[in-house]
């Protein structure tokens, strides 16, 4: 004889597809959580440069705070740490004081570290006068996103740091704040 369904049949199947469902909402929201991951990690990792981006860098001039002309090629030959920074940019802030205490470390016979401030020339020297660096600042404030794009940083984000070989060629680049892990291991193949 067949038995017929009782109250209990529909509640424990209603509870085997609740159960399914949140399964498959978890397996959906887990899903779309590492695809946003991967497409944050792809994001903000330095991508294809232009061919003549090296050359462009090295021939830019740029204005210090106090007025004066940078020009990049007279450190060529030299390894050259290049980091773009702003000063309302809270990373650029924090990762300065390692930058200045790693480039008295270089001294004369390392890594030569530049600052190209890519923020309004007051900003830069009030920011100065409060917190000197002892490596050279330079204003990249007319086309100095521009540049860090064609270096590979296609968002334009800040901090964004470029090492140069003594061949003139890029060795490293970081989008984000340094690490003195990052220091470390540039030095040691600067």
């Amino acid at each position: 004889m067949k038995r017929r369904p009782t109250v209990a049949d529909s509640v424990d199947a209603g509870q085997n597809t609740s159960s399914r469902r949140r399964w498959l909402m978890g397996g959906v929201a887990a899903a779309a959580g590492l695809g946003g991951a991967g497409f944050a990690w792809w994001r903000f990792q330095p991508h294809a440069m232009d061919a003549s981006a090296e050359e462009q860098l090295w021939q830019q001039r740029f204005i210090t705070p106090d007025g004066s002309a940078m020009t990049l090629s007279r450190w060529r030959g030299k390894p050259v740490l290049v980091n773009f920074w702003a000063t309302w940019c809270p990373p650029c802030v924090r990762e300065l004081p390692m930058l200045d205490a790693f480039s008295a470390r270089q001294n004369q016979h390392g890594i030569q570290v530049i600052g190209l401030a890519v923020d309004k020339p007051e900003a830069v020297q009030r920011f100065l006068g409060r917190t000197p660096l002892r490596f050279p600042v330079a204003l990249a404030v007319e086309g100095g996103l521009g540049l860090t794009r064609s270096l590979g940083n296609l968002q334009g984000g800040l901090p964004f740091t470029v090492l140069l070989g003594e061949d003139g060629m890029v060795q490293q680049r970081k989008i984000g704040e340094l690490t003195t892990e990052d220091l470390a291991s540039w030095s040691a193949k600067g």
